[in-house]
């Protein structure tokens, strides 16, 4: 490729450090953001650009090159950040238009560690308001599109950063999953998303949507970039008290390339029978995967977990009422939009009713009745035993298999509106995901080919709690199995 911008990240980032290399950060920068003034009116991927941010944080760069210091492993390369992730001097607008014109004061420490690095922040991306959905459809500023097709979803909730990785508009991009909100648009984009352990990379100045679930993690067009982007988001930090160093290496731990000979890769049959639920494509994408494993020299282990059927009922008790919980917080009084009301109660009621959106009211509602006097027992306690036992099943079934292999998604992305009108066909839509995030598993969704009308589908490899480095590893000798990584360039992306 000849264009710097469309380089693997260690590679841009090593030519903006080498003095003598006529690459610039600016220059990157300066790409990234005639990309986006290019094609996102088509994409809707960002809500926020910041070219003058963006252009004095690569002088920043360029200076500390030029003075003979290193500005990081990520020097110059420009980043996407969804927008449920504060930026100092930003607006933060998680998609939904009760915070209105709110800037934060302060920078999410992933943000923070990745500009440590000398990524670049461009600007933030669209997402399902609170990043509550499957298709980004949820935002209040406007659905997000794919680049295959710009009548289909890019998934969600974290639409936008994966249509800004794989149009090319940025090489790297930072997002949440919560339920998927990764691995699944990675999937609909055809790119690379990687959701770690939960709590090896701080949730501070994230905008809680589910506390116990909520990830942070990067979106990159091949494995190599998200690692690259992990390893410096990853380590513990006195902002959050979840996070936390682990016995096991993380992504940065890189030993020199494994393939597939001998791995034990687990196939849960409880994730194949998914397909009379809610279609095929994923998972006979993922059967069809086999011979080629074995080829590889890769031992199929056929692993049985009855206890992941229960996995959507689980999530959708549990996160509701911890948004219930957390978005208590928007009420018109401390930040954000506030209506005109002639009593406490009433300025509560009718600046929420005017600021969210109906989905997260679904939410709100769900979880209130879940953690409400009479059904605290029957519902949210039962789910969180449930979800004990699922953590159990799954570390059982890593005794008998190194990593576990599916779909990500049953399907390739859907048309804008085709789910709308359905939320529970929506739900549907993390079927193949949710467990993850239940359990703390590290996973990662790759590209796996395409379907009939050219639209991307995803394989995801889940390995146990702390293991991160392996399902690195193993995302890494498959995508060169594979082979199907790609992206669209800007031009297909109109």
């Amino acid at each position: 490729m000849s264009d710097p911008l469309d380089l693997p990240v260690a590679e841009q980032a090593a030519r903006v450090r080498d003095a003598a290399d006529p690459l610039t950060a600016r220059a990157l920068v300066d790409a990234s953001l005639a990309r986006i003034a290019a094609h996102n009116e088509a994409l809707n991927a960002f809500l926020h650009v910041a070219p003058e941010r963006a252009r004095a944080a690569a002088d920043r760069v360029d200076a500390d090159v030029a003075a003979g210091r290193d500005p990081g492993p990520l020097a110059g390369v420009p980043l996407a950040v969804k927008d449920n992730l504060e930026v100092e001097g930003l607006p933060l607008t998680c998609g939904s238009r009760i915070l209105g014109t709110w800037k934060p004061l302060r920078t999410a420490t992933s943000v923070a560690r990745a500009e440590a690095a000398g990524a670049v922040v461009v600007g933030k991306t669209n997402l399902d308001e609170f990043a509550m959905g499957s298709s980004t459809e949820n935002s209040a500023f406007g659905p997000s599109r794919n680049p295959y097709d710009v009548e289909r979803v890019p998934g969600g909730s974290s639409g936008g950063s994966a249509a800004a990785v794989a149009a090319g508009l940025v090489p790297l991009a930072l997002g949440s999953d919560t339920g998927g909100s990764i691995r699944q648009p990675a999937a609909f984009c055809g790119i690379v998303g990687f959701k770690p352990t939960y709590g090896r990379v701080s949730r501070s100045g994230l905008v809680a949507f589910a506390s116990s679930l909520d990830q942070v993690g990067p979106f990159a067009r091949s494995v190599a970039d998200a690692r690259r982007l992990q390893a410096v988001l990853e380590g513990p930090d006195p902002l959050d008290a979840t996070s936390r160093a682990f016995v096991t290496p993380g992504s940065a731990a890189t030993p020199v390339p494994r393939g597939l000979e001998g791995l034990r890769i687990g196939r849960v049959a409880e994730m194949t029978t998914e397909r009379r639920v809610v279609g095929t494509e994923g998972v006979d994408r993922v059967e069809g995967l086999r011979a080629q494993l074995d080829a590889a020299g890769a031992t199929a282990v056929d692993v049985a977990l009855p206890a992941i059927a229960e996995a959507i009922a689980i999530y959708y008790v549990i996160a509701p009422a911890e948004a219930s919980s957390n978005l208590a917080r928007f009420d018109g009084v401390r930040y954000g939009h506030r209506a005109e009301a002639d009593s406490l109660e009433r300025l509560y009621a009718k600046t929420r009713a005017e600021g969210f959106g109906a989905e997260v009211k679904r939410r709100i509602l769900l979880g209130t009745f879940a953690l409400s006097a009479g059904y605290a027992d029957a519902f949210y306690k039962r789910a969180r035993g449930a979800q004990v036992a699922l953590g159990q099943a799954f570390a059982e079934a890593f005794e008998r298999c190194d990593v576990l292999v599916s779909a990500t998604t049953p399907t390739a992305a859907f048309r804008l509106g085709e789910k709308t009108g359905d939320p529970l066909a929506m739900y549907r839509s993390d079927v193949l995901t949710v467990a993850a995030n239940l359990a703390g598993l590290p996973a990662v969704s790759i590209p796996a080919g395409f379907n009939e009308q050219g639209l991307p589908l995803g394989l995801q490899v889940q390995g146990p709690v702390g293991a991160d480095a392996l399902v690195f590893d193993v995302a890494e000798a498959l995508e060169r199995q594979l082979a199907t990584c790609r992206y669209v360039a800007p031009e297909e992306a109109a």
